[in-house]
């Protein structure tokens, strides 16, 4: 009997041939006129930054399960070459990449202190060579583009003489011209760079120019000033991603260290831009990101996709202040939202987990997105292993739909109750199941030396209308519970919220029936959301994959608001169900009433909990003739 995986793991991804122990980095791909991919990544024989660090090129005839290569773009012995960044030419098949490299082959770069650094990958000449065989091999000549400097060059270490940069914006074209990103760098020093701004390089002639050194190129925005943080921001703007959108606008994405992602718009070809901090709609709630990657795609149907880490706020950027490094961590999970344009703008989703890792201390980034044959592709790397992932198709489709499904989700409905009183309490699916072997997907029983680290595990989702008389901490709502503690419990707490808790026992050994000890954990949702007297839609979403805790009120995912980092919760890795008592009490100390109620039985993606929210508290599940039952595949 086959095992279920869960995809979103990311050892279910396609492995590239990456040697062990090396440093792998953007593994952007495109996609050549017969099917193939060529991948382009930045790779070495130590860490990020160590000697040795070169681009290479790989070739994939079928979706990324095999690779011819690697293949030098610059050998390991010459000076630094990083960040490899490949534009294809749709008329002549012509591969470009381009690289931050070290032409000058210096050893040491002076910091904003005056002392030096050894690590010398973000400097030098934006270089680029090119292939006509799809990667496997490059041109003799390496070319260079013009660099026009800007205040924040005049202002480094070196009066401009020495021009601080790198990319990670996936070359575009647009209107007939190619398009590079870029962010410049004002300096090194806390935190590595201390300043950053976004650049773009335009060439109008690329594209039909057959000699690289006839090349035409233009810096971009005009004037003396990159693409910074809005007004009050502060000084990093980095790692910009710009993009064409349906209507001839420019969109781009980019980094900050204010806890907040941004994004800017361009009318004009790039020449200016409209900055903003991001929001998932106009004038609304901003995209909470720390200082990592956040890209944006328009997909072949005119939608949009967004990775990013969901997570930051006021309370990173305070912690940045301590200690300018913080916000280089937590990259696991990461998330996406799905975005659809409407008058100008990019209108985005409420956030998906996409990928994870149960190693905590993963940091999983610099994803490229690629489609083919009508189906969609991620890549990701965690700096020594980079991999391809397939992405459900439904999982987009949701996001893209998220507003305009209305109807109550009946995949995975185990109970649906209305009002107070005692419900008989179905079973609950098991939470944890990893280690080194299948598992039993019938039973979730594991033989000796455990269960595989992708088997798809247990999930459930607790999802309630209920309106509050009054706030008064410690309402009971829901309780499960047994007489030894074990079930689920959802509470007022002393803050205004609703938390979850889930009280059982550990496994030993994943999947085992031996018992580790009792645990208990609890996540509630965002402070002030909550209102006496107002009618309320809340989910609890408790997802076995990840072991993450999700809450969404009205319809919207909590993100900890401004006093939280995180609006989401892991709980305990080794707790091995929730189940409790035969039958469950629902609202038996609670001021206000529970108009319905609905337990799942397996984890609700982020746009059904919403799909439930929009369909009102009057709606019921019916189970009509070719509606989908059971546990989503």
């Amino acid at each position: 009997m086959s095992t279920p995986i869960d995809a979103r793991h990311l050892a279910a991804g396609l492995r590239l041939p990456i040697p062990a122990g090396h440093y792998a980095d953007q593994p952007y791909v495109v996609t050549n006129e017969d099917g193939s991919w060529t991948c382009v990544v930045t790779t070495g024989r130590g860490r990020e930054g160590q000697p040795g660090q070169h681009v290479v090129s790989l070739i994939s005839a079928d979706l990324g399960r095999s690779w011819e290569g690697p293949f030098d773009i610059e050998p390991a012995d010459g000076p630094e070459a990083s960040w490899a960044l490949p534009l294809r030419v749709p008329e002549t098949g012509r591969i470009y990449v381009f690289y931050t490299y070290n032409a000058a082959n210096r050893r040491e770069v002076q910091c904003v202190d005056g002392s030096t650094i050894a690590r010398v990958d973000s400097f030098g000449a934006f270089a680029y060579r090119f292939s006509d065989d799809r990667g496997r091999t490059w041109s003799d000549r390496r070319y260079e583009i013009p660099m026009r400097p800007f205040e924040i060059d005049r202002r480094n270490a070196y009066g401009g003489e020495v021009l601080f940069f790198w990319g990670v914006g996936k070359p575009f074209i647009h209107d007939g011209a190619a398009y590079l990103c870029a962010s410049k760098v004002g300096g090194f020093g806390p935190g590595f760079f201390v300043e950053n701004e976004g650049v773009l390089f335009r060439s109008p002639n690329l594209l039909t120019e057959h000699d690289p050194s006839n090349h035409e190129w233009e810096t971009l925005p005009e004037g003396d000033i990159g693409i910074r943080t809005p007004d009050g921001g502060g000084p990093i703007a980095g790692e910009l991603k710009a993009l064409p959108m349906n209507d001839g606008a420019l969109y781009a994405t980019y980094r900050t260290i204010d806890g907040y992602a941004c994004h800017a718009y361009s009318r004009d070809g790039g020449r200016t831009w409209e900055r903003d901090w991001m929001r998932f709609t106009p004038g609304g709630r901003k995209v909470k990101n720390p200082r990592a990657a956040n890209f944006a795609w328009r997909c072949s149907n005119g939608n949009y996709v967004y990775w990013f880490e969901f997570h930051g706020g006021e309370p990173l950027a305070r912690a940045g202040v301590q200690d300018p490094g913080v916000g280089y961590s937590h990259r696991n999970p990461a998330w996406l939202l799905g975005g659809v344009e409407r008058d100008g703008r990019i209108h985005w989703s409420q956030p998906e987990i996409i990928l994870f890792d149960d190693d905590l201390g993963v940091r999983f980034s610099y994803p490229d997105f690629i489609e083919q044959d009508g189906r969609t592709f991620i890549t990701e790397t965690q700096k020594e292993i980079a991999r391809v992932h397939e992405i459900d198709p439904t999982l987009l489709e949701g996001m893209w739909r998220q507003g305009e499904d209305r109807e109550v989700v009946g995949d995975g409905l185990l109970v649906e109750h209305t009002g107070g009183g005692t419900l008989v309490m179905p079973e609950l699916p098991r939470l944890h199941a990893r280690g080194r072997g299948p598992v039993d997907p019938a039973t979730g029983q594991a033989p000796v030396g455990g269960a595989e680290p992708t088997a798809r595990r247990g999930g459930f989702a607790l999802d309630l209308w209920l309106t509050f008389r009054d706030l008064a901490p410690w309402q009971i709502v829901f309780d499960s519970r047994d007489e030894e503690g074990r079930g689920i419990l959802a509470q007022v707490t002393d803050r205004g919220t609703l938390s979850l808790s889930l009280y059982g026992r550990t496994c030993v050994e994943p999947g085992s029936r031996w018992s580790g000890g009792l645990t208990w954990s609890t996540w509630d949702c965002d402070p002030g959301l909550l209102e006496a007297g107002r009618r309320h839609h809340v989910v609890f979403i408790v997802d076995g994959g990840p072991k993450i805790i999700t809450v969404l009120v009205d319809g919207v995912l909590c993100d900890g608001g401004p006093t939280r980092q995180y609006g989401w919760g892991r709980f305990h890795p080794d707790l091995k169900e929730a189940n409790g008592a035969a039958e469950a009490r629902v609202a038996p100390s609670m001021n206000g009433v529970v108009e319905r109620l609905r337990i799942y039985g397996r984890y609700l993606r982020t746009s059904e909990a919403v799909a439930n929210f929009h369909a009102g508290p009057g709606a019921a599940f019916r189970n009509t003739p070719g509606k989908p039952g059971g546990e989503r595949g």
